[in-house]
């Protein structure tokens, strides 16, 4: 190929400048979105009656702002590292154009006091009517994060980038970019056009439009239970060769027995029922070739960084998220071991980790 192979090492100089002009923008642009959020949340306290001064400390432990921002450019030190080493290049996040980003900012913002009034009133079964009964599991017809439209509307998948790109302080893209390097060890050395990846839970496809960003020739399937996120992830990815889309459950995976090479999924697993989240991973095993992978990416759990664990507490409070305590709990290695999948390591990364399991050979 003409194009640089991604395991060649880039040369130092200049980089970093590049690195850091594509990223540090990013970081300000949405810690802009979380001062105003944190603005008109008090207003709607306001006008609810409540005071509008912040809370009351928490009698739980939470990591004090100095050390966040700490492990958030740890974070960005590996990112870096990473693209240095040539395991991916540098990344190019494609926002889309101010007008495109000022549009998805105005439906964050326009739906934050709905978000507020759920919040108040527990009303999280929004989604779930005569039109959607039956379509979709229930565990999945709900107002996740309190938004409007759960994740079954257009305005929904057009403003959920924006909305986690927020909570994480523009760090999202940055921590799913870490799922990368053990994708990496699986296509190194081999021709990537003979390999198959399935990510399933794909959502608006920004962890596939990293994937191809490194490797464009590799067959990529992404799945999604939501039609109005396939078609987005569809828009984004327009013109990526040996790109798929296909709305389908995770539970069943419209695959052959060990036909996928790599399989993965970011930041889904917490959203999932602990018995659902034991059906998809036994899928995963299904479908994966012997030697294969399946690579997680999702929320530290509890004890991983005891630093963060009163923060993790506090996560299902402030948004809707059913089955994350469960989720802090689990034990992900021998669910895996159950399924016939070894447990390799698993790698903080900021407020997420990645989880690394794979298929024995035969």
């Amino acid at each position: 190929m003409s194009r640089r192979a991604v395991n060649d090492p880039l040369p130092r100089f200049g980089v970093q400048f590049a690195y850091a002009a594509s990223q540090l923008p990013r970081l300000a642009w949405y810690a802009g979105h979380e001062i105003v959020l944190r603005r008109l949340l008090a207003e709607a306290r306001r006008r609810a009656g409540q005071d509008a001064r912040p809370p009351a400390a928490s009698s739980v432990a939470l990591p004090n702002r100095e050390r966040i921002y700490a492990d958030m450019f740890a974070l960005l030190r590996q990112d870096f590292a990473n693209v240095e080493a040539g395991i991916y290049p540098l990344p190019r996040d494609r926002d889309g154009s101010l007008l495109t980003r000022l549009h998805r900012s105005r439906l964050f913002f326009a739906d934050i006091p709905e978000v507020y009034r759920r919040r108040e009133r527990n009303g999280f079964q929004e989604v779930l009517d005569e039109d959607t009964r039956g379509r979709r599991p229930d565990y999945y017809l709900q107002n996740f994060h309190f938004q409007s439209g759960g994740w079954m509307t257009d305005e929904s998948a057009d403003r959920y980038d924006t909305q986690v790109e927020v909570l994480f302080k523009g760090t999202a893209n940055a921590m799913r970019r870490q799922a990368l390097p053990p994708l990496f060890e699986i296509v190194k050395g081999r021709d990537q056009r003979t390999l198959q990846l399935i990510d399933i839970c794909c959502g608006t496809g920004r962890f596939l439009d990293l994937v191809k960003q490194t490797w464009p020739l590799l067959s990529a399937l992404g799945l999604d239970l939501s039609d109005s996120y396939i078609r987005h992830a569809r828009r984004h990815l327009r013109g990526r060769r040996r790109t798929h889309f296909i709305v389908a459950n995770a539970e069943a995976v419209p695959a052959p027995d060990a036909s996928a090479d790599a399989i993965t999924n970011i930041f889904t697993m917490h959203e999932l029922p602990p018995q659902v989240r034991r059906v998809v991973v036994r899928e995963c095993a299904r479908v994966l070739k012997p030697g294969g992978r399946l690579i997680l990416l999702d929320s530290l759990q509890i004890g991983d960084n005891p630093t963060y664990d009163g923060l993790l507490e506090r996560f299902p409070q402030n948004y809707h998220e059913p089955y994350y305590r469960s989720y802090l709990n689990e034990d992900f290695p021998a669910i895996a071991q159950q399924c016939g999948l070894v447990h390799r390591r698993s790698t903080p990364a900021f407020v997420s980790k990645v989880m690394v399991f794979d298929k024995p050979a035969t």
